[in-house]
Parts: C-alpha cells; sequence; structure tokens
C-alpha cells in the first residue's frame, strides 16, 4: 500500500466559517458549509473554536475596539475559517452555574451548560474544570470530553 498523508495528526482542524465565530465558542457542523456556534443540546458539537471567523460572503470593516468608527483604524480582516480543538483544557462560557466535575453539554450561542441527571450521552461535551466552579454568564475551564 501507498504511504498516505494524515489529514489530522496532532492539534486543532481548521474548517470553513458559516455563522460569524468567536474564539472560545463551541461549534457544530453545518452540512458541507462549514462550521457555526454549537446550538442546545447539539448532536454535532465538533469542539472549541480557537480563533475568531467570519463567513467569506461578510462584508467587513475591521476596526479597533474602542475607537470610533470614523477614526478607524484598518486591522487585518477576520479569515473565513477558524480552528476547531477536540480535547484539551478550554476557557468556555457558561450559560448556567456549574460546580467542579460536573458534566457539561452544549447551550445556546456556543455556550456551555450542566448536563442534569440523565443526559443523552451524545450530547455530553466536557467537564467543568474550575475548582471553585463557575457561575451564570463567567469564563470557565472545561476538559473537552465528548467531541470525539
Amino acid at each position: 500500500m501507498a504511504g498516505v498523508i494524515p489529514v489530522f495528526e496532532e492539534g486543532p482542524v481548521t474548517f470553513p466559517v458559516a455563522v460569524a465565530i468567536t474564539g472560545g465558542q463551541l461549534v457544530e457542523a453545518v452540512g458541507a458549509t462549514g462550521v457555526q456556534p454549537a446550538a442546545a443540546g447539539s448532536f454535532v458539537c465538533l469542539g472549541v473554536a480557537t480563533t475568531d471567523g467570519l463567513p467569506s460572503s461578510t462584508s467587513q470593516a475591521p476596526t479597533i475596539p474602542g475607537i470610533p468608527a470614523a477614526n478607524a483604524i484598518q486591522a487585518a480582516p477576520l479569515p473565513s475559517y477558524v480552528s476547531v480543538a477536540s480535547d484539551g483544557v478550554w476557557p468556555v462560557t457558561y450559560a448556567a452555574a456549574a460546580t467542579f466535575g460536573q458534566r457539561l453539554i452544549c447551550a445556546a450561542n456556543g455556550q456551555v451548560t450542566p448536563a442534569g441527571a440523565a443526559p443523552d450521552a451524545r450530547t455530553v461535551v466536557g467537564v467543568c474544570y474550575e475548582p471553585a466552579g463557575v457561575g451564570v454568564g463567567a469564563v470557565g475551564a472545561m476538559l473537552l470530553t465528548g467531541t470525539l
């Protein structure tokens, strides 16, 4: 058999962006168009976006935050792809409070929420890795476990 070149050996995998994504959001597959922020209870979560991205069809006027648009400095536009990590410990936004060790599922807009007493195993994406727990709307560590 001839040699093969791996598609993935280590590190994140890059996917096209279907809907605007911010680094730190959980993302899910969207048919043949790429990835978007994961929906609540997603069965197709791929992992955590490590970068920001916009669809290639989105027009953008890149600026530096805090500088009025009239004085905007042109910055590099966001790419039309994002890197997605499927393992590791990542800072993510919690839609509901979670305790250390609690299993997590996708919440709306690429956030996470506690899985509850009897979650569908296909929806569990990680474990809360903050010893003090995480409050509603806060960013905290999550161990990615269920995205493979």
